[in-house]
């Protein structure tokens, strides 16, 4: 199945749509739930700590009284230390935003893998195993700067 190709923008830290001429260019509906699952913020937990301590949940208003959340926690890390417990938040973060992918029957299954890149730079790799037995990897070096 195919749906409107969406990239990430790194520079303009957002996700976009790809022009084929006059029209949307179709591509992997996977890679777009993907970047969708983990780039937009997924309401905090109520014990989680906000890290502008502006008490701010974020998450999407269309999220209220659903039992299945959309996006990831991942921006609660913005002001996390470089740590081996920082790497296990976020593969614990990134698990529970792609877990639908899984329940749902898209994928048989999802290994993640998160690591320092380098100094105060959080990467995560995605790999995606089909139902029909290909799979989908996706990187992502260049997302989670900052990270003290």
């Amino acid at each position: 199945m195919t749906d409107i190709t969406t990239t990430w923008d790194v520079l303009n830290v957002r996700g976009d749509w790809v022009m084929d001429g006059t029209q949307l260019q179709s591509g992997s509906d996977l890679a777009t739930a993907v970047l969708i699952s983990v780039f937009t913020d997924r309401l905090a937990n109520p014990d989680d700590v906000i890290p502008d301590g502006s008490n701010d949940p974020r998450g999407w208003t269309g999220d209220l009284g659903e039992t299945v959340l959309i996006g990831s926690r991942m921006w609660l890390l913005e002001r996390a230390k470089q740590t081996q417990q920082t790497l296990n938040d976020a593969f614990d973060y990134l698990t529970e935003a792609l877990q639908w992918l899984i329940d749902d029957g898209a994928v048989a299954r999802i290994d993640i893998k998160t690591e320092w890149t380098r100094p105060s730079m959080l990467g995560a790799m995605v790999v995606l195993f089909k139902q029909d037995g290909t799979e989908l990897a996706m990187k992502f070096t260049w997302a989670w700067a900052g990270v003290n």
